[in-house]
Order: C-alpha cells, then sequence, then structure tokens
C-alpha cells in the first residue's frame, strides 16, 4: 500500500471542515435539575407542601402586598412564588444552590422574580427581623431550635408551619385540608402562630396592682385590689392583650414597655 501525500493546506482545510461538521451536529441541552421527593438536604429531607396547603397558610397569616414574607427552606419556591402573586415581597431561604437556581427559573417563568427572590443560606446564619410573616415545612427539632429567634421578632409576626408543632409553644389557629378540599397527601394541616409581646411584670391599673406571668401567648397573675386578690386569666395576640379577673374582662396592648388598657 502506498501511502498518500496530501499538502498542508489542504490538510488545514479538511480538519476544518470536519470541525465544522462536528459542531454542526444537534447538541444536547444539559439536563434541568428535578428534585426528587425525599432527597437529602441540610437538616431535613426535601418534601413539596401541597398547592392546597400553601394558599390555606399564606390564607391564615393573611398575607398581603404590605407584607414581607420569609420561607425558611424555600425548595422549589413555590410558596415564595404563591405569596409574590398575592403581591407581597417574599424571599426563599435554601441550602441547596440547584433548588435556588430552579426556583428563580420558576419565579421568572411565574413573572414575579421581581417580589420573588431566593438566598442560598444557611436558616440559622439568617435574619429574619424584616420579615412579617414566616412560613415553614421544617421538622420538629428544627422549630425548635428556631424558636427562641423567632420569639423575638417585632410583636404580631406571623408564624405558619406545616404539620409541624412548635411543641410547648401552642398554635394560635390551626386547621386541616381533606381530600375535596384539594389536599390529598399526607401534609395537610397548617399551624399559626402570633408572636406574642413581652408583657410579663407588674403594672399599676386604676382598679389596683397587677402582676403578670407569662408563657408564650398565655397570661396568668393575680390582680390585688381593695377587695383582695383575684386570679388573671389571658393572652397575648401580638401587641393585643386580653385578661379576666374577678369576672371582668380588660382589653387593650402594650405600648412599648408600657401596658394600655381601654
Amino acid at each position: 500500500m502506498h501511502a498518500i501525500l496530501v499538502p498542508s493546506r489542504v490538510l488545514a482545510v479538511l480538519l476544518a471542515l470536519s470541525s465544522a461538521l462536528a459542531l454542526a451536529q444537534p447538541q444536547k441541552a444539559p439536563a434541568a435539575y428535578a428534585p426528587s421527593e425525599g432527597q437529602e438536604g441540610k437538616d431535613v429531607v426535601w418534601v413539596p407542601t401541597p398547592q392546597a396547603l400553601v394558599d390555606k397558610m399564606l390564607d391564615m397569616a393573611r398575607v398581603t402586598p404590605r407584607d414581607f414574607v420569609m420561607d425558611l427552606g424555600s425548595g422549589d419556591g413555590r410558596t415564595v412564588i404563591t405569596a409574590a402573586k398575592r403581591g407581597a415581597r417574599a424571599v426563599g431561604i435554601e441550602y441547596n444552590p440547584d433548588m435556588v437556581a430552579l426556583s428563580q427559573n420558576n419565579a421568572r417563568k411565574e413573572g414575579v422574580s421581581q417580589r420573588a427572590t431566593f438566598m442560598q443560606a444557611d436558616l440559622f446564619e439568617t435574619d429574619f427581623s424584616r420579615a412579617t410573616v414566616i412560613t415553614m415545612f421544617l421538622l420538629p427539632e428544627i422549630n425548635l431550635k428556631l424558636r427562641p429567634k423567632i420569639l423575638q421578632l417585632k410583636p404580631g409576626t406571623r408564624v405558619v408551619s406545616n404539620t409541624f408543632t412548635m411543641e410547648k409553644w401552642q398554635a394560635d389557629q390551626t386547621a386541616t385540608l381533606k381530600d375535596d378540599e384539594g389536599c390529598t397527601a399526607s401534609w395537610c394541616t397548617a399551624l399559626l402562630w402570633i408572636v406574642p409581646a413581652r408583657v410579663a411584670g407588674s403594672y399599676t391599673i386604676p382598679e389596683g396592682q397587677l402582676a403578670l406571668r407569662q408563657e408564650f401567648q398565655m397570661l396568668s397573675g393575680t390582680l390585688r385590689t381593695a377587695n383582695g386578690p383575684e386570679t388573671v386569666a389571658g393572652r397575648v395576640r401580638g401587641e393585643e392583650i386580653s385578661f379576666t379577673a374577678g369576672g371582668r374582662e380588660y382589653r387593650g396592648r402594650m405600648n412599648g414597655k408600657a401596658l394600655e388598657l381601654r
């Protein structure tokens, strides 16, 4: 067999044509990230909240365009996107960067990326102080770790959880959706808490000396009047306070550290 000698200029042309033909072949687009239910995360596995329950949680929190919503462990972004569709500014906190990118893309598709944003961050290192509403679907032990931080938020901040509790901090409202209400999954209960003002202490009111003890939103204590001590029982809802003593009902609000009764 004889070798065929090809001039170098011709060889260069042939190589260029070969490269061009290779580039002209259809290229496979990289596969879009698709999370799988139950996949491992930093603190919890990912399970999506049913859309019907997302709507119920935001209804219970009475989300409006005036709100700043923070979703803790935002996953695919559906809660943040739904809040943004209601006109609220909403931020998702998510540790998985692939989930963050997916959420951002979902927000663009829904036309709400100006109001719905996502941060790759650790829940325990995130500042929640701007939030008026917090949503979450986390395990009870994570809720408990976050509870002290949440209780330091501005009184009246609304906190809504899918299914899981805050243990001794009892929910102010609970709702469970049924199959005919659009929730056929296992995770169909919404729990709402209103961050209570800190009201424990002693106050002088026209009826006498009021001493209040507080456990989360529940109040107990004593009102000492001219007729003797009366047992106090009541609760706090944000800055609003109500209690009974001696068969009489009292209502008012906390203004900073001052108790204002009506």
